[in-house]
C-alpha cells in the first residue's frame, strides 16, 4: 500500500484534566503524574476520583453568534479548539480545500447533558416547565457539539457524531476515512468532546463501576473507573503535499461489534481481537510491527481481563503495552480520541508510556507486556484500542511516513 492510501494528521490537539493543550498532557505522561482529583463536582455526593478540566462559565465565553449553543459540553470543545494553533491549521485546510469538502465528524456520549439537569432543577413550579435557557437542540441534542464545532470553524462540509459509547471518538476516524476514500470530501475535522455530568457519574455508579481511589488499570487491586473529560481535535486529509518525512500518519482502523450484550464484551475478547486484526490488516503490518498499545484499559475488573486475553491472542510477540486512563481518567466518548492523540506522542517522543496509577500488575490477566513505567525506545507504529458498550470496538494504526 503506498503512503497516499495512509491518512495525514498534520495536525491535532488535546485538552484534558491534565492541562489545556498538548504541551502539558506531553508533560504530565513524561512525569507519569495524574490529574485525578476527589470529585467536587456540581452536586454529586460521590466517593469517587474524576479527571476535571479548567472550563467554567467565568473563564470560557463563546462568541455572541455562538451563544445558542452555551454548555459546558461546547464550552470545553471552544477551550479545545484554541489549543495548539489548531485553528490556524483548519484555516490553512480551507486555503487549500474548499471549506465546503471539509468534514467534521466527533465523538460524545452525553454532549451538553448537563445544561438539561441545571435546568431540572429549576422548573417552573406552576407549569412544570423547563426554564427558557435550555435548549435541547443546541445543547444535550447528541449532534449539538459537531455543529457547534462547524460554525465555529467556519466550515460548511459533511457533519456527524457517532455516540457508541467508549469507542464513540475513535471510530470518527473510520467514517472519516471511508469519506476521504469515497472522494466526498478533501479534508476532516475529527475527534471528542464529552464532559461531566450527573447522568454519568451517578450512572456508573449503580454499575459499581466507579472507584473510590484514583482508577488503577490492570492492577490486582483495581475496583473501577475514574471518569474524566475532554476535549480532543485531529485534522486528517490524503493530500500528499501535507506528509513530509516524519509526518503523522493514520495507517489502519479497524472496527467490530460484539452485539453479546448490553454492557459486558465477549468473554473471549472476540471483537477486540477482530478490531486490532482488521487494523493491522488494512495498514498491512503483522502483529510484530507494533512497537506499542495504548490500551484502553479501564481499570474495571472485567474489561482489563478480557482485553488482556484479546491482545495475548493477537500478539504472541508481547510488544510494550500500557494504560494512560490512571493519569486522565476514562473520558468516554472523547476517551478513544486522547488515546490516538496519546498514541501520536509516543511517535513523536519514542516513548512507550507508562501507567500512572499501577502499582503491582495483576498476575491472574492473561499474558502481556505491560508497563508501569515510560520507556525510551524505537517507536515506529503504534496500536490504539477503544472498546465500548455493547460490543462497539475500534482500534487504530498509526505510524510515521519515511
Amino acid at each position: 500500500m503506498k503512503d497516499q492510501a495512509y491518512l495525514s494528521m498534520p495536525a491535532f490537539t488535546a485538552t484534558c484534566c491534565l492541562g489545556n493543550g498538548l504541551a502539558s498532557l506531553r508533560s504530565s505522561l513524561l512525569s507519569q503524574h495524574t490529574g485525578l482529583v476527589p470529585c467536587k463536582f456540581e452536586s454529586v455526593d460521590l466517593d469517587t476520583y474524576v479527571g476535571i478540566t479548567n472550563i467554567t462559565e467565568d473563564k470560557v465565553f463563546l462568541p455572541a453568534e455562538l451563544q445558542d449553543f452555551d454548555c459546558r459540553n461546547n464550552r470545553l470543545a471552544y477551550l479545545g479548539l484554541q489549543q495548539d494553533g489548531f485553528i490556524d491549521a483548519v484555516e490553512k485546510a480551507k486555503c487549500r480545500f474548499n471549506k465546503t469538502r471539509i468534514g467534521v465528524f466527533l465523538g460524545t456520549s452525553t454532549s451538553g447533558m448537563l445544561q438539561t439537569e441545571k435546568g431540572y432543577r429549576e422548573l417552573d413550579p406552576q407549569t412544570g416547565a423547563l426554564p427558557s435557557w435550555v435548549n435541547y437542540r443546541f445543547a444535550q441534542n447528541t449532534c449539538s457539539v459537531a455543529h457547534f464545532v462547524r460554525l465555529a470553524l467556519g466550515l460548511g462540509g459533511p457533519t456527524a457524531v457517532v455516540s457508541t459509547a467508549c469507542s464513540s471518538s475513535a471510530k470518527v476516524f473510520a467514517m472519516a476515512q471511508r469519506m476521504l476514500l469515497l472522494g466526498v470530501i478533501d479534508a476532516a475535522i475529527v475527534g471528542g468532546v464529552d464532559s461531566l455530568c450527573l447522568t454519568t457519574l451517578y450512572g456508573f455508579h449503580s454499575l459499581q463501576l466507579l472507584s473510590q481511589n484514583p482508577c488503577m488499570p490492570y492492577d490486582t487491586n483495581r475496583e473501577g473507573i475514574s471518569i474524566g473529560e475532554a476535549a480532543v481535535f485531529a485534522l486528517l486529509t490524503r493530500d500528499g503535499s501535507y506528509m513530509p518525512s516524519g509526518s503523522l500518519l493514520i495507517k489502519g482502523v479497524g472496527e467490530s461489534s460484539d452485539a453479546y450484550h448490553m454492557s459486558s464484551p465477549h468473554p473471549e475478547g472476540l471483537g477486540a481481537r477482530q478490531a486490532m486484526q482488521s487494523a493491522l490488516q488494512q495498514a498491512r503490518l503483522s502483529a510484530p510491527e507494533i512497537d506499542y498499545i495504548h490500551l484502553h484499559g479501564t481499570a474495571t475488573k472485567n474489561n482489563d481481563a478480557i482485553e488482556s486475553i484479546a491482545v495475548s491472542a493477537v500478539f504472541e510477540e508481547k510488544p510494550p503495552a500500557s494504560s494512560t486512563k490512571g493519569a486522565t481518567g476514562h473520558c468516554l466518548g472523547a476517551a478513544g480520541a486522547l488515546n490516538v492523540a496519546i498514541g501520536a506522542l509516543a511517535l513523536q517522543q519514542q516513548v512507550a508510556w507508562g501507567s500512572p496509577g499501577t502499582e503491582e500488575l495483576d498476575a491472574t490477566l492473561s499474558p502481556i507486556h505491560y508497563q508501569v513505567h515510560n520507556v525510551a525506545r524505537p517507536v515506529n507504529h503504534v496500536l490504539s484500542n477503544s472498546f465500548g458498550f455493547g460490543g462497539s470496538n475500534c482500534s487504530i494504526v498509526l505510524g510515521l511516513k519515511d
